[in-house]
């Protein structure tokens, strides 16, 4: 499949209500929660605001001139939260986009950029039954916390 990664626009930064969304991992048999759920505190701290606050990266994935993929990062006490210099990833692709190593490159791309700003560190948190916790691992995340249902997962930069 061919795709470009790129910088988030400022006119697109609305479509991260979207990927919030598609973010959140539903395993198979479960009933997905109603939309309005990202209007959640717990929730908003991953776009409210986006792109206002230092330390704000987003790129998206564009097939065909369509964006089907976002990644963000931000310093924020959400469920991966590590401390007030880790920024905290989120990602989400849309499901017919998936498996195509579209979540892998834009993962890469954002390691990159947090490197080359003199990040140390970068945090996540993933439902252990998610297929994307061996992605995180084959880009070098490890587990440094986790409880009955997550992982809390930092990469050294």
């Amino acid at each position: 499949m061919n795709y470009i990664i790129r910088e988030i626009k400022q006119n697109e930064i609305n479509l991260l209500d979207n990927f919030l969304y598609e973010a959140i991992f539903i395993p198979n048999g479960v009933q997905p929660p109603p939309k309005d759920i990202i209007k959640q505190p717990e929730l908003q701290v991953y776009i409210s605001l986006f792109g206002k606050r230092i330390g704000d990266y987003g790129f998206v994935a564009e097939v065909d001139h369509e964006v089907v993929g976002a990644v963000w990062v931000r310093i924020m006490d959400d469920y991966g939260h590590v401390d007030d210099k880790t920024p905290s990833f989120a990602i989400s692709i849309y499901k017919g986009y998936r498996g195509y190593g579209i979540g892998t490159d834009l993962m890469k791309r954002m390691l990159e950029l947090l490197k080359k700003n003199g990040y140390k560190q970068t945090s996540l948190a993933v439902q252990k039954s998610n297929y994307a916790v061996k992605m995180y691992k084959d880009l070098g995340f490890y587990t440094i916390a986790e409880n009955d249902e997550e992982y809390i997962m930092i990469c050294k930069l």
